[in-house]
């Protein structure tokens, strides 16, 4: 059984849903020594998510950030924190939906996603800044 670690910083990105496939198995190169295993991608943050979805046509993301900003609008005189602005509470909302991780399974030395599925970065802030995640890969290289 192999076991591989990295953290890294994404860089900041504006507000919306973001592919990152690649930044991820360049992040890891140690994938291509994992014949079966699975790979879990992890972000630090509260105000931002992961997701796999769509990686070919760009106005599915476009339709990502429409839908979700309809579904949790800001500026609701309802929540209670609010001390950072009004895309906060929805943010953290969003990511709360969305969720923290994904995992994906290695076969070959590679993700084994499907032909049109990538990793998404879900930036739910304005202005998030850079977002740190930690990509973990684990598996057997027979």
């Amino acid at each position: 059984m192999n076991i591989y670690q990295k953290a890294i910083q994404l860089r900041a990105r504006q507000r919306g849903f973001h592919l990152i496939t690649d930044e991820v198995e360049q992040a890891l190169p140690q994938l291509r020594e994992i014949k079966v295993g699975i790979c879990q991608v992890f972000i630090q943050h509260t105000s931002a998510s992961l997701t796999i979805n769509e990686n070919a046509d760009p106005t599915v993301r476009q339709d990502f950030e429409m839908f979700f900003s309809k579904a949790v609008p800001e500026n609701d005189s309802d929540y209670l924190h609010n001390d950072e602005g009004p895309d906060d509470m929805p943010a953290h909302l969003k990511a709360a939906m969305l969720g923290s991780s994904v995992s994906i399974p290695i076969r070959n030395g590679r993700l084994a996603l499907g032909t049109w599925q990538g990793i998404y970065l879900c930036e739910h802030r304005n202005y998030g800044g850079g977002r740190g995640i930690v990509i973990t890969a684990w598996g057997s290289s027979i």
